[in-house]
C-alpha cells in the first residue's frame, strides 16, 4: 500500500505537511473543530487503476501517534474486508465498537488534519487529539444509499498511550469512513439493485414492472456476494415505500457463504438460509429474476442463477432469457422508432436503429398534419401518441392506425401563454399518461388513466418554486421534475410516486368495475438528481436508474451529461459536444442512438460517431415513453 500511495500527497509551498495521509478518514459528527493548532491540508490520492488491489500496514512496533494517525489513515484506504488491519491501529476496546460500514462522507478533496493544542493554562494530558475538516460532497448511509450533501465536515480522533507496552493507540473515534472524492471513485462503484414497483404491471403483458435501486458497494470486496446481501436485506429506505421484494423476511445468504462467482458455464449458485425454503415455485421465479437482472451489473455475461436451500436442495434455477419474460424493465426494451415534429408539425417516424435520414408520418390523425402540435408522446407499446397543441393549451390521445378521427382534448390550460401551460407528456409502462399543467394559477400534475380515463390530480410536495418539465419512468415509481428556483435557475428533482392503486380504481369506476379510490396519487420525498447543475433546460430518462440531462454549472457553459438518479455523478465520457441543444431524447436501452432536436434540427449519435443530421426542419423528438 505504501508504494501503491507514495506521491499522493504534496508539500504546500512554505508549509510543511504533518502527515503524508492519503484517502479515506474517520466519519465525522464529533464535536467542532478546534481553533488552535495548525491546519493542513491532503489531497485525494488521484485515481488509480480499478483492478490494482491495495493492502493495508499494520503499526510499526514504537510508533509515535502522528505514525499511527497516518497508518491508521491509509489502512481505511485498502482492501481490507473487514477493515482487520485497521482496527489494530485501535485500543481493543474500541476496535470491538468501531462500526466502520455504518456510513461514509465524501470529501470535495482530501481532510485536512490538524494537531490540537490544550487551551492555555490547562495541563495537557497524556493523550493527543487530532482534528479533521473537509467540504461534504455526499454521503453513504448504512444501507448503501447515496446521498448529495454540502457543509463542513468536522471530526475528531484522540489516541492514548498503554501505561505498560508504550504503544500508542487510538481509543475514540465515531463510526464510519470518509474519504476524498477521488479516492471514493476507486473504493466504491455504484450498482443497481432491483425489485418490482408495487402499484405497476406492464399494459401489455400484466408482468410485474422491475424498479432499479442505485447503491454503492466497495468495488474490491467480494462484490458479488455483497451485491447478493444487499439486494436480500431489501430496498433502500427511499424507495422501499413504493417496490416490493419477492424475498420472505429475513432472507439472507447461508451462514458462511462468501466468495460468490459465477461457474465455467455463466452459471451462479446461491445458497439461502432456511426462510426462503418453502416458497411456491413462481415466488422463487420472481425471486431469481431479482437476482439476474441485479447480478448483470458485476457479470453481464452471467446466463443463470441456481436457488438453494440450507440444506443444499434447489429452490429453482432461471436463464436469463426467462428471465425477461417473468418481469418486465425498461432497459430491456428496444423501441421499433424514433419519433419528432416535421416541418409540418406532422408526428414522424424513422427505425431506431437504422442509419436512414428524413422519415414518414405516422398513420392516424397526427400524421395527417391537421392539428399543429408542440410537444408529443408516444406509448411503450407503439400503439398510441399524445400530442400538446401548437399552442400548449390541449392534450390530445389517438391511436397510430390509419382512419381513426381526432377525439376532443382529454386535458385542457387556462395558462395565459404557451410557456405557462401543458408540458411535454410522457407514458409509463402500464399505459398511463403523464402531463403537467404549469398554469401559474393553478399548476398541477395530472395522470390519465391508460390515456383516455379521467385526469387524476397527483398530490405534490412542496417544492422550491413551480415546475417547468416533468418526466415519468418507465417504472410509474419514480418522476423526474424540472423547478424553477431564484432567478432563471432550474434544479432536477426526483420524487418516488406513492399511491398508484388510486389511478386503476379511477379507471375501473368510470367503468363500472370498482369503487372510486380514495386517495389519489402523489409525488413524495423529491430529492436532487444533478446537484451542481444551476440550470437544467432539457433532459431524458437514459436506463433503469440514469437519466441525461442538459444544463450549466455554476460559472460554467451548457453541456450535456449522464446523471444517476441518487444525485450521484456517473463514470465515464458525456456525450459528445453539441450546440444550442432544445430538447434531449433518449432510450432506456443505452444501444440506441441518443437523439437531440439543436441548431441543426434533429440530430442522432450513434455509438463511437460524431452527431449525424436526420432532419433540418424536425423538432421535439421521442422514443416510446
Amino acid at each position: 500500500m505504501v508504494a501503491d500511495r507514495e506521491g499522493g500527497a504534496r508539500r504546500t509551498p512554505g508549509r510543511a505537511v504533518t502527515y503524508a495521509v492519503c484517502g479515506a478518514v474517520l466519519l465525522g459528527g464529533c464535536a467542532s473543530m478546534p481553533d488552535s493548532g495548525d491546519l493542513r491540508n491532503v489531497e485525494s490520492t488521484p485515481r488509480q487503476d480499478t483492478g490494482v488491489r491495495v493492502f493495508a500496514v499494520p503499526p510499526a512496533e514504537g510508533a509515535s501517534p502522528s505514525e499511527i494517525m497516518q497508518g491508521f489513515l491509509e489502512a481505511l484506504t485498502s482492501d481490507d474486508p473487514h477493515y482487520d488491519t485497521a482496527r489494530k491501529y485501535l485500543t481493543a476496546q474500541a476496535a470491538r465498537a468501531w462500526q466502520p460500514e455504518r456510513s461514509a462522507t465524501v470529501l470535495a478533496d482530501g481532510p485536512g488534519i490538524m494537531a490540537e493544542t490544550p487551551p492555555a493554562g490547562r495541563e495537557p494530558n497524556t493523550g493527543r487529539m487530532y482534528a479533521l475538516a473537509g467540504d461534504r460532497v455526499a454521503t453513504v448511509d448504512d444501507q448503501q444509499a447515496y446521498a448529495p450533501a454540502h457543509g463542513d465536515y468536522r471530526a475528531r480522533v484522540h489516541l492514548i498511550q498503554d501505561p505498560k507496552s508504550g504503544q500508542w493507540r487510538i481509543d475514540a473515534l465515531p463510526d464510519g469512513v470518509v474519504m476524498g472524492k477521488s479516492d471514493f471513485q476507486r473504493n466504491y462503484t455504484s450498482v443497481d439493485k432491483y425489485y418490482f414497483a408495487n402499484h405497476t404491471r406492464a399494459g401489455t403483458t400484466g408482468d410485474p414492472v422491475a424498479v432499479a435501486d442505485p447503491v454503492f458497494m466497495r468495488s474490491k470486496v467480494d462484490p458479488m456476494t455483497q451485491l447478493v446481501s444487499s439486494l436480500l436485506r431489501g430496498p433502500t429506505t427511499w424507495l422501499g415505500p413504493v417496490v416490493r421484494s419477492s424475498f420472505p423476511t429475513g432472507t439472507a445468504l447461508k451462514d458462511g457463504t462468501t466468495g460468490l462467482t459465477p461457474d465455467d458455464e455463466n452459471s451462479l449458485t446461491v445458497p439461502l438460509n432456511a426462510k426462503a425454503a418453502h416458497v411456491g415455485p413462481a415466488r422463487c421465479t420472481e425471486m431469481a429474476t431479482q437476482l439476474l437482472f441485479t447480478l448483470r451489473n458485476l457479470a453481464p455475461t452471467l446466463e443463470s442463477v441456481d436457488l438453494r436451500g440450507p440444506g443444499g436442495d434447489q429452490l429453482c434455477d432461471l436463464t436469463e432469457s426467462r428471465a425477461d419474460s417473468v418481469a418486465w424493465h425498461a432497459s430491456a426494451q428496444s423501441p421499433d422508432y424514433l419519433y419528432y415534429l416535421d416541418g409540418k408539425h406532422r408526428l414522424t417516424r424513422l427505425p431506431a436503429s437504422g442509419t436512414g435520414t428524413g422519415g414518414t408520418p405516422v398513420p392516424g390523425a397526427f400524421g395527417e398534419g391537421t392539428k399543429q402540435l408542440g410537444a408529443v408522446a408516444v406509448s411503450r407499446d407503439e400503439r398510441t401518441a399524445a400530442g400538446v397543441s401548437a399552442d400548449g393549451r390541449s392534450l390530445y390521445v389517438t391511436p397510430l392506425a390509419a382512419s381513426v378521427p381526432l377525439e376532443p382534448p382529454v386535458l385542457t390550460s387556462q395558462g395565459p401563454g404557451a410557456d405557462t401551460r401543458l408540458s411535454r407528456p410522457g407514458w409509463d409502462a402500464r399505459g398511463d399518461l403523464w402531463v403537467a399543467d404549469l398554469n401559474p394559477a393553478r399548476p398541477q400534475l395530472y395522470v390519465v388513466p391508460q390515456g383516455t380515463g379521467k385526469p387524476v390530480a397527483v398530490t405534490l410536495p412542496e417544492l422550491p418554486g413551480p415546475i417547468r418539465d416533468v418526466r415519468v419512468a418507465a417504472d410509474g415509481a419514480r418522476v423526474a421534475l424540472v423547478v424553477a428556483v431564484k432567478g432563471d435557475k432550474q434544479s432536477l428533482l426526483i420524487g418516488r410516486i406513492e399511491g398508484g392503486d388510486s389511478v386503476s380504481a379511477e379507471s375501473d369506476a368510470q367503468s363500472g368495475n370498482g369503487d372510486t379510490p380514495a386517495e389519489p396519487p402523489a409525488v413524495v420525498d423529491p430529492r436532487p438528481a444533478a446537484p451542481d447543475m444551476e440550470q437544467v433546460t432539457a433532459l431524458s430518462w437514459a436506463g433503469d436508474s440514469r437519466l441525461v440531462v442538459v444544463g450549466r454549472e455554476q460559472g460554467g457553459v451548457h453541456q450535456m451529461r449522464y446523471v444517476q438518479v441518487d444525485g450521484s455523478a456517473l463514470e465515464g465520457p458525456a456525450p459528445a459536444a453539441l450546440s444550442r441543444v432544445k430538447a434531449i431524447a433518449a432510450a432506456e436501452d443505452d444501444r440506441v442512438p441518443l437523439v437531440a432536436y439543436s441548431e441543426d434540427g434533429i440530430v442522432r449519435l450513434p455509438s463511437g460517431a460524431q452527431w449525424q443530421k436526420v432532419d433540418k426542419d424536425g423538432t421535439a423528438p421521442v422514443y416510446p415513453g
